[in-house]
Parts: C-alpha cells; sequence; structure tokens
C-alpha cells in the first residue's frame, strides 16, 4: 500500500511538534549566561577609571570543581598605541584576581560553585590622563571550567562591554 503525501506530511509535523515539546522543556537556568558582564560607563574620557562587573553563575546540576579564566584586552584594542590604561583593583566576592596592573588578568573562583550560585568580581581600570582618544577599549575573557567531578567540562570566549574613550570637553576661549 502507498503512502499518501498527506500521511508524511502528517508525520512530519507530529514529529516536529514532539520535538519543540523537548526543547520547550529545559531548565529555565539555560537563560542564565555562565558568564554576564556589566560595565559601569559606556564613554570616558582621558583620566577616569572604568569598572567592569562580571558574575560566573553554575548552570549545571552539579557542583563546578575547577574554573579557569583570564581577561585579555581585544585585537582592536591591542592595535591602537596611544590608548593607555591598566587595571588598578579588582573586588570579588568568592573570588581573587592576579594581574593588578597590567592589562591581562586571571581570575581565581572559590569552588566548589553549588548549582545555581554564583561569584561576581569587579575589575576595574584606569584610562591614562595622556591616553589617546576617539578609540574604544574593550576585553574577552576565556573561561573554562570542570563539573560532575571532573568528568565534564565547558569553555568559551566571552566579549565583554567595550568602553568608548572620548576626547576630553575643549577648554572654553577666554572673552
Amino acid at each position: 500500500m502507498r503512502i499518501s503525501h498527506l500521511t508524511r506530511l502528517g508525520r512530519s509535523a507530529a514529529l516536529a511538534t514532539a520535538l519543540v515539546c523537548l526543547g520547550a522543556a529545559q531548565p529555565a537556568a539555560a537563560d542564565t549566561p555562565d558568564l554576564a558582564f556589566t560595565v559601569d560607563q559606556p564613554v570616558t574620557t582621558p583620566g577616569s577609571a572604568v569598572s567592569l562587573t562580571m558574575t560566573l553563575t553554575n548552570n549545571q546540576s552539579t557542583d563546578i570543581w575547577f574554573v579557569y579564566q583570564s581577561v585579555q584586552p581585544t585585537w582592536a584594542t591591542t592595535q591602537r598605541k596611544d590608548l593607555k590604561y591598566g587595571f588598578v583593583s579588582c573586588t570579588a566576592e568568592g573570588a581573587a584576581c592576579s594581574g593588578t596592573g597590567s592589562t591581562t588578568l586571571g581570575v581565581n573562583y572559590e569552588i566548589p560553585l553549588a548549582p545555581g550560585a554564583s561569584r561576581t568580581v569587579t575589575l576595574t581600570y584606569q584610562v591614562a590622563a595622556d591616553s589617546g582618544c576617539n578609540g574604544t577599549i574593550g576585553f574577552y575573557s576565556y573561561l573554562y571550567y570542570e563539573y560532575e567531578y571532573g568528568q565534564r567540562s565547558k569553555d568559551g570566549i566571552h566579549t565583554m562591554p567595550e568602553t568608548r574613550v572620548a576626547c576630553a570637553p575643549a577648554e572654553p576661549a577666554d572673552s
């Protein structure tokens, strides 16, 4: 007996409906990124400080047992030799930083990190008073972590918000 086109279409529709329903049953934690960022000022001037806040959230169903994270300037930022800046502080809740005073940092988190728990780190960098302007300072972060007693791992590169370094306003001319 021949299968009609309508029967094939009905089977395809049933399969597609089942896949959509299964996809909708994913946990809500999947909506929370592993690493989230905010920046206190998207535009700054030479001589100012900018704070980047990172929040690492455990979206897995088991503890995170090992974390490696680094923060580096983007390629475009490294090409602007006139941009002068450096990390001046790192405040953390459940983490410690290495590399203050440079343009690259490492972050060491207290572990284990339970499912649904998070750690927050605020990095502050100073833009030098004699820094060039009309450029953008941006960073990316490489994050690697192990969970399920080290049997599984996840890694990736996360782009942080950029800050535009605007030129200081011109001094008004004397009248």
